[in-house]
C-alpha cells in the first residue's frame, strides 16, 4: 500500500469527477416543485426603511410571496450573533447591534436584503422585485477605515459612538513605550492592507426545504462549517433545535474563509420553503457576489521597529485600525485580533505591543479570508525589517538572520501569545537564499535596466499559526465503519472545498489500515452523517482531522485484534499488525483485516458478549497548533514607461511539517501564493467615498490574478516534524498567501527605491506605481533613470 500512503504523491482521485463535469454542486441539486427566491436589495449604503409596499409585485404572474422585515420579526425569527466576542477599550462587551436576515428599519450597506420574492420562476421574481416600492430617507455614510473614528465622520449606528466596537490590545504597552524610548534607532511605517473579495469560482447559493411530516429542515449550500453554520442558524436564527435541521453541504467551488460563516440566505430559503410549504432555491449573481459576499482584510496600521547600533531588535508595536462593515459578521473580529501572534514571526523580538480598533462603516461586514490575519500580521513584520534594512544600511537577510530564533531553542516561547515547537529557520532561510542565485542579482538588475525595467527583490520569513486556535484548539472528529463486504467508509467531520481531501484522508486510512486505496470511502458536508465536526479553516484538516482518524484507527485495530486472536485461536500479545493483516509472531498464519470486518458481521465468529460489526467514532482535541513557516522570495520587474509590474521569479521554502501529498501541498501553496500576489498587485474592493456605492461591482472593474500574470513557482520542501500531532503534519493551505503578500510587496518598493520611493500601498496597481514614479525627483529630471 506503501505507493498510496502518506508522503506519496498520489493524484486527487477526484479530480476526474470533478474535470468531467460529474461534481456536484449546490445548483446542480434539482429537487421537485422548487420554488426560486430573488432577493430585493437596499440600492443605498445608509438609510432608514420608511415604508415598503409590495402591492404591485404580488399580483405579478408567478408570484406565490414576497416576506419582509416585518414578517421576519412576526414569525419570532432571531438575529445573526457573532462568535468571536472582544471588549471595548472601557471593559464592557463590545457594541454589537443587531444584524437581521431581513432589514426592518434601517441599512447599512448597498446590497443589505430588504425583502424577498418567491414565484415559480426566477424572471418572475426578478421582475416583481423591480416593481417593488421602498421609500428610503437617505442619509450621509462612511466608509473610510482611516478616517471612520474622527468626529464630524458619519455614524454607522446611533448606539455606537465614533463607530468603534471593541479595542483590543495584547503586550505591556507602557513596557514597549520605554524600550522606543531609549531605542538608539527607530523605524515607523503607515501602511494599508487593502479589502479584497473570496471570488470562489462557484457563487453562493442555497436550496431549503421543509419536512412537514416531521418539521425538519434541510439545507444544500456550499460552507466550510456545515455544523457551525447549524448551529447558529438553529439556535439564534430559526429559533430550533439544532436537531432539527440537517446541513447537506456538497462540492463547494472554493471557500477561502468566507464561505466559513452563516449569511442571511441561509436561513431566508429555510423559513420560506416553511411558509409555502415548498422547496426554494436561491443562487447568487457574480455581481450580488461581489456587493454581499463578505469581503475581508481592510486595515490601516501604523507600525514601529526599534533597534539597537547592531540591527537587533528591542521592539515592536503596531497599531491598527479594522473595517468590520455595515454589520457584524459570525467571525468579524477574529481575523484582526486572533492572529496577532503572528507578529512575533521568526524572530527574537523582546519586547511586543499592538492594538486593534474595530470600526464599523458603510460597507459589506468583513471576516476571515485565506490567511486571516496571518498575512497582515506577517505583512507588518517584513515591511518593517525591509524599510528598516535600507533606512539603516544593513542588509535585508543579515539583518533578518541576525534575529533568527535558533534550531536549539524549541520549544520557543515567543512571549507574544505563540510558543513554537518545533523550525529550522535559518536553514530555511538560505535554502532559499540559495535557490534564487543572489550572486548573480545584480546582473539580473543591469539586464531589465538594458531593457527599460527596474528590478526588484523581496523576501519574506514569516511563520503562521494552525490548527488553532489558543489557547484551547478545536477539536475534530473521524469514524470509520466497515461494511459486512469488508468495505470500509471514513466519515470526516472536515470539509473540502478544492484542497483534495478525498484523496488526502484515503491516503491516511489505506497507511494505517493496510486498505486498498481505491476501495476507501471519504463521507463528509452531511450533519445527519458527520454527527461532529468543526470544519477546514485554519489549515487545520490534516493535522487535527488526521489525529482524530488515526485515533479511529487504532481502536478499529484493537477490537480487530481481539477477533483475529478469537480466530487463530492465539493470545491478542502473540498477533501483529502489518499492512492490513494480522500475524501470529514467528509463524505464517494470518487474517486480513477485510475478513476480520466480515467475520465482525456474523455473531458465531465473535468472542462472547462482543458488539456485532466494526465501527468507531473518534473526537481528539490536538495538544497545540502547529507552526508552518516559510521564506519567500520574490523578483519583479517594473516598466519605467508604463509602470506596469511583473513577477518574473518566484522562490519559496516551505517547512508545513511532514508532507502528506507533496503534488497537494505545492498546490495548495501554488494556490496561497496566487491570491497573496492578486492581493498585492491587482485586486481591492472600492467604495465610493461620498454615497458608499460598490464601485468594483464585477469582473470589468475588479482585476482578478490569471495564470499568466505569474511565472513558474520554485516550491522546496524542509520537512521538520510537529509534535503537536501523531503525524507530524503543519498545514499548509494558508502558507503561500502569509508570505506572498510580503514578498510580492517588499520587491515591489525595492524596485522603486532608486527612485526615492520608500513604499507604495498595495494594490501596486501600474497606475498607481506610474502615479508614484512621476512624483519623484529623479525621474522628473530623467524620464530614463532607470535605464541609467
Amino acid at each position: 500500500m506503501r505507493e498510496y500512503g502518506i508522503g506519496q504523491s498520489v493524484p486527487r482521485v477526484e479530480d476526474r469527477r470533478l474535470l468531467t463535469g460529474l461534481g456536484n454542486y449546490t445548483d446542480d441539486h434539482q429537487v421537485p416543485n422548487v420554488v426560486f427566491m430573488s432577493v430585493l436589495r437596499s440600492p443605498h449604503a445608509a438609510a432608514k426603511i420608511k415604508s415598503i409596499d409590495t402591492t404591485l409585485a404580488e399580483n405579478m404572474d408567478g408570484v406565490l410571496s414576497i416576506l419582509t422585515g416585518a414578517d421576519v420579526e412576526t414569525d419570532g425569527l432571531g438575529n445573526f450573533s457573532c462568535s468571536v466576542k472582544r471588549k471595548q477599550e472601557n471593559g464592557q462587551p463590545m457594541l454589537e447591534p443587531p444584524y437581521p436576515i431581513l432589514a426592518n428599519s434601517v441599512v447599512n450597506m448597498v446590497g443589505a436584503p430588504i425583502a424577498i420574492i418567491l414565484a415559480e420562476k426566477l424572471e418572475q421574481a426578478i421582475d416583481a422585485s423591480e416593481i417593488i416600492e421602498v421609500d428610503y430617507d437617505i442619509l450621509p455614510v462612511a466608509t473610510d477605515t482611516g478616517t471612520a473614528l474622527e468626529d464630524g465622520v458619519a455614524q454607522v449606528w446611533d448606539e455606537v459612538r465614533n463607530n468603534e466596537s471593541f479595542y483590543f490590545t495584547i503586550g505591556d504597552k507602557n513596557k514597549v513605550d520605554d524600550v522606543f524610548k531609549n531605542a538608539p534607532h527607530i523605524v515607523e511605517l503607515d501602511f494599508v492592507i487593502s479589502r479584497v473579495s473570496a471570488n470562489t469560482m462557484e457563487p453562493r447559493g442555497a436550496i431549503g426545504f421543509y419536512n412537514t411530516s416531521n418539521q425538519r429542515y434541510t439545507l444544500y449550500a456550499g460552507m466550510q462549517s456545515p455544523h457551525r453554520v447549524r448551529s447558529e442558524l438553529a439556535n439564534n436564527v430559526l429559533c430550533i433545535p439544532e436537531s432539527r435541521l440537517r446541513i447537506i453541504s456538497p462540492d463547494m467551488g472554493g471557500g477561502f474563509g468566507m464561505r466559513g460563516a452563516p449569511f442571511a440566505e441561509h436561513a431566508l430559503v429555510l423559513w420560506a420553503s416553511r411558509k409555502i410549504r415548498r422547496p426554494v432555491r436561491w443562487v447568487a449573481t457574480r455581481s450580488e457576489s461581489l456587493a454581499t459576499d463578505y469581503h475581508a482584510r481592510d486595515n490601516v496600521t501604523k507600525a514601529g521597529l526599534a533597534l539597537d547600533n547592531e540591527g537587533n531588535f528591542l521592539g515592536l508595536r503596531v497599531s491598527t485600525k479594522a473595517n468590520l462593515g455595515g454589520y457584524l459578521s459570525f467571525a468579524g473580529p477574529h481575523s484582526p485580533t486572533n492572529n496577532l501572534g503572528g507578529l512575533s514571526g521568526v524572530y527574537t523580538t523582546p519586547h511586543i505591543f499592538a492594538e486593534v480598533r474595530g470600526l464599523y462603516t458603510h460597507t459589506s461586514p468583513t471576516t476571515a479570508y485565506r490567511g486571516a490575519g496571518r498575512p497582515e500580521a506577517s505583512y507588518a513584520v517584513e515591511r518593517l525589517i525591509e524599510t528598516a534594512a535600507h533606512d539603516l544600511g544593513f542588509d535585508p537577510i543579515e539583518l533578518r538572520r541576525r534575529n533568527l530564533i535558533s534550531a536549539k531553542s524549541f520549544p520557543y516561547d515567543t512571549g507574544f501569545v505563540f510558543t513554537y515547537d518545533s523550525g529550522d529557520f535559518e536553514v530555511v532561510m538560505d535554502k532559499a537564499i540559495k535557490a534564487i542565485d543572489k550572486d548573480g542579482y545584480q546582473k539580473r538588475v543591469m539586464i531589465s535596466k538594458e531593457n527599460g525595467k527596474l528590478r526588484g527583490l523581496g523576501i519574506a520569513s514569516v511563520i503562521e499559526i494552525a490548527g488553532g486556535p489558543l489557547p484551547i484548539p478545536n477539536e475534530e472528529s473521524a469514524s470509520i465503519r466497515f461494511e459486512s463486504d469488508g468495505g470500509a467508509s471514513v466519515v470526516m467531520g472536515t470539509h473540502s472545498h478544492g484542497q483534495g481531501h478525498e484523496t488526502a484522508f484515503r491516503q491516511i486510512a489505506s497507511e494505517l489500515l493496510g486498505l486498498d486505496f481505491n476501495q476507501i470511502n471519504i463521507l463528509y458536508g452531511d450533519t445527519d452523517i458527520a454527527h461532529h465536526g468543526k470544519g477546514t479553516f485554519g489549515s487545520r484538516s490534516i493535522s487535527v482531522g488526521g489525529a482524530a482518524l488515526k485515533h479511529a484507527a487504532d481502536k478499529i485495530i484493537t477490537k480487530a485484534k481481539s477477533i483475529a486472536a478469537h480466530l487463530m485461536e492465539t493470545a491478542e500479545a502473540d498477533i501483529n499488525f502489518v499492512e492490513g493483516k494480522f500475524i501470529v509472531e514467528g509463524t505464517d498464519r494470518s487474517i486480513s483485516i477485510v475478513d476480520i470486518a466480515k467475520a465482525a458481521y456474523l455473531p458465531a465468529k465473535l468472542p462472547k458478549d462482543m458488539e456485532i460489526g466494526l465501527a468507531e467514532n473518534s473526537i481528539v482535541l490536538p495538544p497545540g497548533p502547529t507552526y508552518p513557516n516559510g521564506c519567500h522570495v520574490c523578483e519583479v520587474e517594473i516598466d519605467c514607461e508604463t509602470g506596469t509590474p511583473e513577477i518574473v521569479s518566484y522562490v519559496v521554502v516551505d517547512d508545513v511539517g511532514l508532507m502528506l501529498n507533496p503534488m497537494l501541498v505545492k498546490g495548495q501553496i501554488h494556490g496561497g501564493i496566487s491570491q497573496g500576489a492578486g492581493q498585492a498587485l491587482m485586486e481591492e474592493i472600492v467604495y465610493d467615498d461620498k454615497t458608499g456605492q460598490l464601485l468594483s461591482g464585477s469582473f470589468m472593474d475588479y482585476t482578478m490574478p490569471r495564470a499568466d500574470n505569474f511565472p513558474s513557482f520554485n516550491i522546496i520542501g524542509h520537512e521538520v516534524p510537529s509534535k503537536n500531532n501523531p503525524f507530524g503534519f503543519k498545514g499548509a493551505g494558508e502558507a503561500g498567501t502569509v508570505g506572498a503578500l510580503p514578498a510580492v510587496m517588499n520587491a515591489i518598493c525595492d524596485a522603486l527605491r532608486p527612485l526615492g520611493i520608500r513604499h507604495i500601498d498595495m494594490p501596486a496597481t501600474s497606475e498607481r506605481i506610474w502615479k508614484a514614479m512621476q512624483n519623484t525627483t529623479d525621474i522628473k529630471k530623467d524620464p530614463h533613470n532607470c535605464r541609467s
